[in-house]
C-alpha cells in the first residue's frame, strides 16, 4: 500500500523587479516567486505544484503549505487520489486551520497548492496531461469533485451534470481540435507599466506579428500617461486587433467609470479588475457604467462564493479565473461550470512564475467538456520565467499548444529550484553580491 511519506516545500523567488516586469499601478516592483511543494509517496511517485506571489510574504504560503501537508503525511494515495472531493475537502475544511481563512487568502491558496499536487500525481499516474484527464472523466466525477458548499443557491450537482452532458456531443472531435490546433492567446508581455514608451511600441509590434489578436496594457498610475500609451499602442496595432486594459484594483468605483470612459476613444476591449475584487456590486455599477466597455475580474478572487455573487449580480462579462489563488482544481471546477451556468466566457489570468503552465489545462477543458465554446475566449500569455519548467509552454501563431506530458504542468527544473531558492540560492547570493552586500527583501 502506498503512502504519502513526504512533503517537501521550497521558498523560491525570481528578481523580475530588476526590469519591472510584473510591473503596474499597484504591484510596481514585484520579484515573482513561487511557493513550490513536492508530494513523493512510498513508491517513490511524486506530484508537483506551486502558488503563485509576489516576492515577500511567499515565506508565509511555504509554512501553511507545510502545517496543511501534515494532513497528508502518511495517508494512503490511493484512497486520497480516488476520491479527490474527499482529499480537498481533508485540506479546505480542516477543522483548525479553517480559523486562518476561511476559504480565502494565505491558507486557501496553501490548500490549493497541496490539492493540484495530488491532482498532479493522479494525472502522472494516468500517463496524461491534466486537461485530457478531466475531459476524459465521466461528467459525475467531475461533479463530484466540486464542493457545493455556499453556492447551492446558484448551482446544484443536478444542473452541473446537466451543463456537462449538454457538452458530451462533439468532446472527442473537440479535443482533437485542441490537440491539432490549440486554443487562442492574449498577451500582456508589452504592457508592463514601468516600461518606456519604446519598448511599449516595439513590444506591441511584435506581438501583433507572432499572431496575436489581443494585448493588455496596465493602467491606473496616471490618466496622461495612460492616455499616451493607448494612443501609441493603438497605432502600433492597428484598429482591428483587441487592447484590454488592467487597473489591478486600483480605483475607487466613480473614479473607474470616470477613468475608463476618458480612454474610450481607443476601443478598449476590457477593464480588468477596476476596483477591489470583493467589491460585488462595484463591479455592477462600473459595468453599468462603462459598457460597451466589458468588465473582467478574478484573478484576485478568493474563492468560487465570491465567484458565484458576481455572477449572480451581472457585475461581470469575463471570468478570470487563476490556478493558483484559490483552492485547487477542484474550486476551479466548480467556477468553470457556474460561469458555463451564467453564460459568462472564461479567460484566465496567467504570466508570473507557471501560471501559463497551469492555467492553460482549464481553458482546454472548458472548451473540450464544459462550455464547448471559444466565442470571446483566450488565454493570458506572458513571456516570462518558462525556462525554469520541465514542460514549457508551447505557443504558434498567438496560440497555446497542447500541453502533452502527464501532470498539471507545475514541475520545475531542479537546477531552477537550486539557483533561486530564497535566500540562500547562488542566483540570490550573486546579486547579494553585486548589490554591495546590501541584499533584498
Amino acid at each position: 500500500m502506498s503512502r504519502i511519506t513526504s512533503v517537501h516545500t521550497r521558498d523560491v523567488r525570481f528578481p523580475t523587479s530588476l526590469e519591472l516586469d510584473g510591473s503596474d499601478a499597484v504591484n510596481v516592483d514585484p520579484d515573482y516567486s513561487a511557493a513550490y511543494v513536492t508530494i513523493t509517496t512510498s513508491d517513490d511517485e511524486t506530484g508537483h505544484a506551486l502558488v503563485f506571489t509576489g516576492g515577500r510574504g511567499n515565506e508565509l504560503v511555504v509554512r501553511a503549505m507545510q502545517s496543511y501537508g501534515e494532513l497528508l503525511r502518511g495517508r494512503d494515495v490511493d484512497e486520497l487520489l480516488g476520491d479527490m472531493a474527499a482529499a480537498s475537502r481533508l485540506l479546505v475544511h480542516d477543522s483548525q486551520l479553517r480559523w486562518l481563512g476561511p476559504e480565502k487568502g494565505v491558507s486557501h491558496m496553501a490548500c490549493g497548492g497541496l490539492v493540484n499536487a495530488l491532482w498532479d500525481l493522479r494525472a502522472r499516474r494516468a500517463g496524461k496531461p491534466l486537461w485530457l484527464l478531466l475531459a476524459e472523466l465521466p461528467a459525475e466525477e467531475i461533479v463530484r469533485a466540486i464542493d457545493f458548499t455556499h453556492i447551492g443557491n446558484a448551482l446544484t450537482p443536478e444542473e452541473a451534470l446537466e451543463i456537462l452532458r449538454r457538452a458530451e456531443p462533439g468532446k472527442q472531435e473537440r479535443i482533437n481540435e485542441l490537440q491539432q490546433h490549440g486554443y487562442p492567446a492574449y498577451t500582456t508581455t508589452p504592457g508592463w507599466l514601468g516600461y518606456s514608451d519604446e519598448k511599449l511600441v516595439r513590444l506591441c509590434k511584435d506581438a501583433v506579428a507572432e499572431g496575436f489578436d489581443m494585448v493588455k496594457l496596465k493602467v491606473g498610475g496616471d490618466l496622461d500617461h495612460d492616455r499616451r500609451r493607448m494612443r501609441l499602442a493603438r497605432e502600433a496595432v492597428g484598429p482591428d486587433v483587441k487592447i484590454g486594459i488592467d487597473a489591478n484594483q486600483r480605483w475607487e468605483v466613480d473614479d473607474a467609470i470616470t477613468w475608463v470612459n476618458a480612454l474610450a476613444e481607443f476601443d478598449p476591449w476590457w477593464i480588468e479588475e477596476p476596483t477591489s475584487t470583493d467589491d460585488v456590486l462595484g463591479h455592477r455599477d462600473i459595468r453599468r457604467g462603462v459598457a460597451p466597455v466589458k468588465v473582467a475580474t478574478g484573478e484576485a478572487v478568493a474563492n468560487r462564493i465570491v465567484f458565484k455573487q458576481l455572477l449572480q449580480a451581472g457585475a461581470i462579462d469575463v471570468m478570470q479565473i487563476d490556478s493558483t489563488r484559490v483552492a485547487g482544481v477542484n474550486e476551479n471546477l466548480a467556477n468553470l461550470v457556474l460561469a458555463a451556468k451564467f453564460g459568462v466566457p472564461v479567460c484566465p489570468h496567467a504570466g508570473g512564475v507557471g501560471l501559463c503552465e497551469l492555467v492553460q489545462h482549464f481553458s482546454f477543458f472548458d472548451y473540450a467538456a464544459v462550455s464547448a465554446s471559444m466565442r470571446d475566449r483566450v488565454i493570458e500569455y506572458v513571456d516570462h520565467l518558462h525556462e525554469h519548467f520541465a514542460e514549457p509552454v508551447r505557443m504558434r501563431d498567438g496560440n497555446y499548444l497542447a500541453p502533452r506530458a502527464p501532470g498539471i504542468g507545475a514541475e520545475m527544473l531542479e537546477s531552477s529550484l537550486d539557483t533561486w531558492v530564497y535566500p540562500d540560492g547562488p542566483g540570490w547570493r550573486e546579486l547579494e553580491a553585486g548589490a554591495g552586500g546590501e541584499g533584498r527583501s
